[in-house]
This record gives C-alpha cells, sequence and structure tokens, in this order.
C-alpha cells in the first residue's frame, strides 16, 4: 500500500500538473470504485482544481463548489499521469481523470477491487475521511510520546493505526524499527523513555529520508514506480537476506495478507519470533535464537 512517502510524491506531482487546471470528466470504469452517489459524479465536470492535499493515505482533490475527491489506493492502486483522453485499456484500468492538460488514470493489479473513490463536499465531510493519526514529520516528541503510550499495543500495530499516526503502514514500520532497534512485538507503553525517543527520531528520519530519495528519483516525472519493496530498504521485502548493519538475516512474521520483517540481531536480542504458518509446520525444529539458524 502506498503510505507516506509514496503518497506525499504522488501529491507533489498532481499539485505541479492540475492546480488552475479544469476537470472536464471522469470516466468511471469500475462499478465498485466510487462509493458515495450524492453529491453525483457529475457534478465535478467543468470545476477547476483548487488544491492538493495528502489526508493519510488518501489523496484529496479540492475543486470548486467545495467538493473533494477523496481517493484511497489501498494495497494496489496506482495512479498514471497520460496525455488528454488516454484510453482505459486492460482489466486493471478503473477510472480516469480528464484535465483540461492531461488525464490520471487510476490502475489496481490483481483481481480483488479494494481502490475507493468518495465524491463529498466541504470541509466537515472531508475531516470524516481524516483517520485523526498525527503527522509525524511535525509531532513533537511529547505528542508522539503521548499518542504512543495512550493504548497498549505492539509496536508494529501502534505505528500502522491510522488512529494514532498519519500514513505509515506495512513497509515503513518495519523500516523504522529497525532504524530505532526495537522490536516489532515489544509493547508500546512498556518502552523505556530512551527508546521512546529513539522510536521517535527514528520515525522522523526514516520518513523525511524516504521523501526526499522519492523526490530525486521522481523529479519533475511523475511517479510510476510506486512500490513496497524498494532497493535500500534495510529490512522489508528482504527475507533471508543478511541485515545491511549486523550481517544477521532477516527474519519475518506472516499473518493475514501482511509480514513483519525484522533483524533478530539489532531488534530482538536474538531471538526468532514464530512465523505463524511455518512455526507450526516446523513445530520444534523451528529455531528460537539467532544461534540455532
Amino acid at each position: 500500500m502506498p503510505e507516506l512517502p509514496d503518497i506525499t510524491i504522488y501529491v507533489e506531482a498532481l499539485q505541479r500538473r492540475i492546480i488552475g487546471e479544469r476537470l472536464d470528466d471522469v470516466r468511471i470504469r469500475s462499478s465498485f470504485l466510487l462509493r458515495t452517489f450524492d453529491p453525483p459524479i457529475d457534478s465535478v465536470k467543468g470545476k477547476d482544481v483548487r488544491e492538493v492535499r495528502r489526508l493519510g493515505k488518501r489523496i484529496a482533490i479540492g475543486l470548486e463548489d467545495k467538493l473533494w475527491l477523496v481517493l484511497h489506493l489501498m494495497i494496489a492502486g496506482r495512479l498514471h499521469w497520460k496525455a488528454i483522453g488516454a484510453k482505459l485499456s486492460g482489466k486493471s484500468s478503473l477510472a480516469a481523470f480528464d484535465f483540461s492538460n492531461g488525464s490520471l488514470l487510476l490502475t489496481e493489479a490483481g483481481t480483488k477491487r479494494r481502490a475507493a473513490l468518495h465524491l463529498i463536499r466541504g470541509a466537515d465531510a472531508l475531516r470524516a475521511h481524516d483517520p485523526g493519526g498525527i503527522e509525524l514529520i511535525s509531532a513533537t516528541r511529547d505528542e508522539f510520546e503521548d499518542v504512543l503510550r495512550r493504548q497498549n499495543h505492539t509496536l508494529k500495530r501502534a505505528l500502522t493505526d491510522p488512529h494514532l499516526f498519519s500514513g505509515i503502514g506495512n513497509s515503513y514500520s518495519d523500516e523504522i524499527l529497525h532504524r530505532a532497534r526495537l522490536s516489532p512485538l515489544a509493547q508500546s507503553q512498556k518502552l523505556t523513555t530512551q527508546e521512546a525517543v529513539r522510536l521517535y527520531r527514528a520515525t522522523r528520519e526514516v520518513l523525511l529520508e524516504w521523501v526526499e530519495r522519492l523526490r530525486a528519483e521522481t523529479g519533475d516525472g511523475f511517479p510510476e514506480k510506486v512500490t513496497a519493496f524498494r532497493p535500500g530498504m534495510a529490512v522489508h521485502g528482504r527475507f533471508g537476506e543478511p541485515c545491511p548493519v549486523c550481517g544477521a538475516p532477516v527474519q519475518r512474521i506472516r499473518y493475514a495478507d501482511n509480514e513483519t520483517n525484522y533483524c533478530p540481531g539489532c531488534q530482538t536480542g536474538g531471538r526468532i519470533f514464530a512465523d505463524r504458518s511455518l512455526s507450526r509446520l516446523l513445530k520444534d525444529d523451528w529455531p528460537r535464537h539467532l544461534d540455532e539458524l
């Protein structure tokens, strides 16, 4: 799922292209995409774009008459900037937003249609789409720690809860916890003050670094290589590969559609957590410490 750094680059690329431009048409190919009916989608035609902003992991496009298009890409949704009137071809094409200077295409890989588009009116309706998590890049250390300790969750769950922290998902939470040298299963209310400070600093460092990396990679173009698995990541998507810091093999915890990647050498004192499915299969043969690998 595109997270804060990816959504930030999408928003910046859209700001350069569509603010001040007219939205001439919206072509929706998937009946599952549009989740609202009032105002009707045709009401956006001919409206000028006033603003583009990030709302957690959502992209909000503000139009005249206080209209907002709120787009949630979910896991596999991606955006593409094309010439005016670009065709919607292939099963992955869900919609096209035809502006006076080009067309923004929305695609979604796979067969599950999770991406969502809402058309709403007014500031109150827009706030209802904000999960409410604090903005980590601008939050103070005290604000961060107050939210972190509000409930007792694992650090992985706390960082990825959009009601607590804005814009962090599976991939960047792995990178943040590795940078902070903290276990993904550590309890948020049991962290020492020193550990909480490390986590706060790591969160800001990782997010800011990746925003700058993606800016440099994209330049004035449009981001076309949005992925959760990027070269240069320390642990996310690198199961079995050596940790760039200590050389220990990166481990994972799989659950549902997600997985947590971590370094037992840097983060857990050598302890290896059960992988749920694989550990059940191996039972007594499952290694419980780095020395057993």
